[in-house]
């Protein structure tokens, strides 16, 4: 097997290698470490102004005025693993019949509601879809919906319209 000497030069060698690799990735740093000395030398001009980059925030009233339903359906077909469209017709959530205008909590039959609901607003209006169905956990939080949220405004403002347009 090993004897004592045969172990020491094994180790030794192990630990020479590595301070190799660092000294020669210390070594790499202070050569090719770019550390801000001062501006640029030369810039390449794309005739875009990056100052301007700044994401415009388009109000939901404007972008709901032109919301089309039509697509607002294709969107809900991630809403519906959960939720139903029929009048009375609760799945794991509450059915979604004549939300728009509706009472929050106010589907009699269906008992799952979490108290957080209630606290963050009275009636399901589009502004407050809206806010919901933007980030349940942030608009109302200890809410027992998981949906994770729509992040795009026009398909929040897509849903709800078709939403209110089931209900005549």
């Amino acid at each position: 097997m090993f004897d004592t000497m045969t172990f020491t030069k094994v180790c030794a060698s192990l630990f020479g290698a590595w301070l190799v690799l660092l000294l020669g990735k210390w070594a790499a740093e202070e050569l090719y470490h770019v550390d801000g000395h001062g501006e640029q030398a030369y810039v390449i001009d794309t005739g875009v102004d990056e100052s301007a980059e700044e994401e415009v925030e388009v109000a939901f009233a404007d972008v709901f005025a032109t919301a089309d339903a039509a697509a607002g359906a294709k969107v809900f077909r991630q809403c519906s693993a959960c939720h139903k469209l029929e009048d009375g017709a609760n799945g794991t959530g509450p059915h979604l019949y004549g939300v728009v205008g509706r009472d929050v909590g106010g589907v009699a039959d269906y008992a799952a509601y979490s108290g957080a609901l209630n606290d963050a607003a009275d009636v399901w209006t589009p502004e407050n879809l809206n806010g919901f169905l933007e980030s349940p956990r942030n608009y109302a939080s200890g809410t027992s919906m998981s949906y994770n949220g729509l992040k795009k405004i026009e398909d929040r403002a897509n849903l709800i319209a078709y939403l209110d347009s089931i209900d005549d």
